[in-house]
């Protein structure tokens, strides 16, 4: 995709598979399997639709899918692809794990920063971009490394304490500028630091929205995740972001959807949003 000056490619970080109702929270099944067929075991396919936005100066990436340290067990459960297929789909791009400038990181919950490490030859964690400057939203970091009990198996240490040792480490703070082109927008709701990118370039405009609207299917205020921490947030972030991208013309992406990688949207009487034009995933 062209973005005025900047290419916008989709990197996939992972296929899996999750309970259809911790995507949908208290939406019914009744009316989400309308959206998303589940499987027998109530399970739905999901991506990792990571966004490489190329400005002819910078390879930056936004977020990282789940990795490659996943065990086996997790595996099993999560129906996750082996190997790693955030650098075999950067691969198929055209770039190896060097040529990354930057990986921006909307929040740090494992299917969006797990990519952010791997474990060498010699069994040492490391950074998966050992060129790279991450970037990440200082109150996420701040609470993904706080060794809260119930907040482990939402932010596995393995994923972030490498990068920060390794000094490629870059906190901000709110709503900022992250490079030439791009900014965060706080949207809280689906973790207290999430944010959505903002990419700019000759008066066009791309949002990627992470997880406070996963899919094209959650285009509605009350169609929220089950994992949202705040969810009276993600209800207001979520139409106030939307509104803005249907009024101005922004194009959407999608980090979840399975079928769809971005799409204009437009207000919808009935229905709140709607897709006008989809780009589907290859």
């Amino acid at each position: 995709m062209q973005l005025g000056q900047f290419t916008l490619t989709t990197i996939s970080g992972g296929r899996f598979l999750i309970d259809g109702g911790t995507m949908f929270g208290v939406v019914p099944r009744l009316l989400w399997e309308r959206k998303f067929t589940p499987d027998e075991q109530n399970n739905i396919a999901q991506a990792t639709n990571c966004v490489l936005v190329q400005t002819g100066e910078r390879n930056i990436l936004i977020d990282t899918g789940y990795g490659s340290k996943l065990t086996e067990k997790q595996r099993q459960i999560f129906g996750s692809e082996e190997g790693d297929p955030l650098v075999v789909s950067l691969g198929e791009a055209g770039l190896s794990i060097d040529d990354i400038d930057t990986v921006i990181l909307s929040h740090l919950h494992f299917d969006h920063a797990g990519g952010a490490t791997r474990i060498d030859d010699d069994g040492e964690l490391l950074p998966t971009f050992p060129n790279a400057e991450y970037v990440a939203q200082k109150v996420e970091w701040e609470v993904a490394t706080s060794n809260v009990p119930e907040l482990k198996g939402a932010y596995p240490l393995d994923n972030l304490l490498p990068l920060e040792a390794a000094g490629q480490l870059r906190l901000v703070d709110g709503d900022v500028e992250l490079l030439p082109g791009m900014r965060a927008i706080i949207t809280g709701g689906h973790t207290v630091g999430h944010m959505a990118v903002v990419i700019e370039s000759d008066d066009e405009t791309a949002v990627y929205m992470g997880d406070i609207c996963p899919s094209t299917r959650h285009l509605r205020t009350l169609w929220c995740m089950a994992y949202d921490v705040d969810l009276l947030q993600s209800r207001r972030s979520k139409p106030k972001l939307l509104g803005q991208i249907a009024d101005n013309g922004w194009l959407a992406l999608f980090d979840h959807d399975p079928d769809h990688v971005a799409a204009r949207i437009e207000r919808a009487e009935r229905i709140e949003f709607d897709v006008v034009d989809a780009v589907d995933a290859l």
